[in-house]
């Protein structure tokens, strides 16, 4: 079920998202379209071209998933002390922040319109990681 849904203009060419806590410095992508720490999860997107499309979806079970054309950069947990989620650029100008209850530690499908350098879409998919089975094994 989308949960949430934002246009956002970014300045800089990566995007947070993750807890709404000061993200660490040496979260870099180097080479990658995506990143990931405990908390947070940085995704290259296209920067001052216009705005950049974010949907949200919490998947209570159901299966929700994130736009089939979308390329999945990102699969794995979130830590959300306060239970609540950030999204914006790195440089804290464009923030938009939406409380999602439930537990601290989600599981997170990060998807996008465009892994090489110019994503204009993400799609996020959060689920209760209790309810996930454990797919490493």
């Amino acid at each position: 079920m989308q949960i949430a849904g934002v246009d956002l203009y970014v300045n800089h060419p990566v995007m947070a998202l993750g807890s709404p806590d000061w993200m660490p410095a040496d979260l870099g992508l180097g080479g990658q379209p995506a990143a990931a720490s405990d908390a947070h999860v940085v995704v290259r997107v296209e920067a001052q071209m216009g705005l950049i499309k974010v949907r949200l979806f919490q998947d209570h079970g159901a299966g929700t998933e994130c736009d089939p054309s979308f390329t999945t950069v990102f699969d794995g947990t979130l830590y959300l002390a306060d239970r609540r989620i950030a999204i914006g650029d790195v440089l804290g100008e464009s923030r938009f922040v939406k409380h999602v209850g439930g537990p601290q530690r989600w599981r997170a499908r990060v998807s996008v319109d465009d892994p090489d350098r110019h994503a204009r879409a993400v799609d996020v998919v959060l689920s209760d990681a209790a309810l996930i089975p454990d797919i490493s094994a």
